[in-house]
């Protein structure tokens, strides 16, 4: 009850992030095919004058060629949705420092406010103590 699975099924999910988990993906599949390629020029090579070596050779070429065509789609889909998320990063960091130079410029007028509204409150004063002396002074 409520005990952590140390120990994961192969159904449970990864606790890796789903883009890693499908880099890590990419990579088996880029590395079983290297070694699939591998295995065909390797017996390509052993049967040298076979018939069909010029046949396989054209389909082990398509096949490089296609994977090659696949891995840079691919690439080029992940680099968008980089890139699609850099935009979003970079267009909420401006509306960040828009809102930061908005706040500033909010409390240097709240500070100028406050500066003004204390310079005339203290003016009123030093007029009323000024006709409070005058008064003490010229007997009432």
């Amino acid at each position: 009850m409520g005990a952590v699975d140390r120990y994961p099924t192969p159904g449970d999910p990864s606790p890796e992030p789903p883009e890693v988990a499908a880099e890590r993906a990419r990579e088996r599949l880029h590395e079983e095919i290297e070694r699939v390629r591998a295995g065909v020029e390797e017996m390509l090579s052993e049967q040298e004058n076979a018939i069909n070596g010029p046949d396989l050779r054209r389909e082990l070429d398509a096949i490089r060629d296609e994977s090659n065509a696949l891995l840079k789609r691919r690439i080029r889909k992940a680099e968008k949705r980089l890139n699609k998320r850099i935009d979003k990063i970079d267009a909420r960091t401006k509306e960040l420092e828009q809102r930061l130079d908005q706040a500033e410029q909010e409390r240097q007028y709240a500070e100028w406010r406050i500066h003004t509204s204390t310079e005339q409150m203290l003016d009123g004063l030093l007029r009323e103590v000024r006709a409070i002396a005058d008064l003490l002074t010229t007997g009432w």
